[in-house]
């Protein structure tokens, strides 16, 4: 019963809603103004973007993705490379003011784990995107303090904003302090194009994938079925990758 009331709600509450009103206004065009061709063009995109908004489809085009790198069974490094993914630079925290997103808390967790496995430093890569979001390596650095990792293990690199200059400007730093073997983390669905990133710059990096999105596991539920806005971003995550992957991939940025 949890799951059909779930079910029907999704279709009174956007993007359901929506969908519910393009399909009666596909059905208007077909019956009352016989436009047997328009109602079938908006029938089918409204089809389109309602299988894009349920977790049936967008989970398994996430996990395709998410599906690319594996993590070794042995991690074997000797620095550990963290790709910011937005920051809030107002909000209160424990120790401070300012507070990763959810994507690159998931991402500092798993360095955090990385560190002390392996022992190996911690390059923070991330800076402040937007007037009004946080700098995200800085935020990142004094949250690994908090958490009892030494300064002098951390390494700030402040000034990118998209993957690419994450892996220019952090490949710059490893050149410097002659590091040859990075582990590289962040989500598993921007994992591929993270790596070729810095394979451009020259760095074959041991991948450490996190902050996944979908179970690996496919079980078919009725409730997959309903639209949800988290769905429809998901699919949308996954054509921006696609997208940027193959503008990295032709231009080398």
């Amino acid at each position: 019963m949890v799951y059909f009331l779930k079910f029907c709600a999704s279709f009174i509450l956007p993007p359901g809603i929506f969908f519910v009103a393009l399909f009666f206004i596909s059905f208007y065009a077909y019956k009352k103004l016989r436009q047997k061709t328009l109602a079938l063009l908006i029938f089918s995109v409204t089809f389109a973007f309602y299988l894009i908004s349920t977790n049936l489809v967008a989970g398994f085009l996430i996990g395709s993705l998410e599906e690319t790198y594996s993590p070794p069974e042995k991690f074997e490094g000797d620095v550990i490379v963290m790709l910011g993914g937005g920051a809030f630079a107002d909000v209160p925290d424990i120790d401070g003011e300012g507070a990763l997103c959810a994507a690159p808390s998931s991402r500092l967790l798993t360095a955090l784990r990385l560190y002390k496995k392996t022992g190996a430093p911690i390059l923070l890569s991330g800076g402040q995107v937007y007037e009004d979001s946080g700098a995200e390596a800085k935020i990142a650095k004094r949250t690994l303090i908090s958490l009892g990792v030494p300064e002098k293990d951390i390494i700030v690199e402040d000034k990118s904003v998209n993957t690419t200059q994450n892996a220019r400007f952090s490949a710059k730093i490893m050149r410097e302090k002659k590091f040859k073997q990075p582990i590289l983390v962040t989500s598993a669905f921007h994992m591929r194009r993270a790596m070729l990133n810095f394979k451009n710059m020259g760095y074959e990096c041991v991948p450490a994938p996190c902050d996944y999105m979908a179970s690996r596991r496919r079980i078919f539920h009725y409730a997959k079925l309903r639209p949800q806005s988290e769905s429809l971003y998901m699919s949308v995550t996954v054509f921006q990758e696609l997208l940027r992957t193959y503008v990295t991939e032709l231009t080398g940025r």
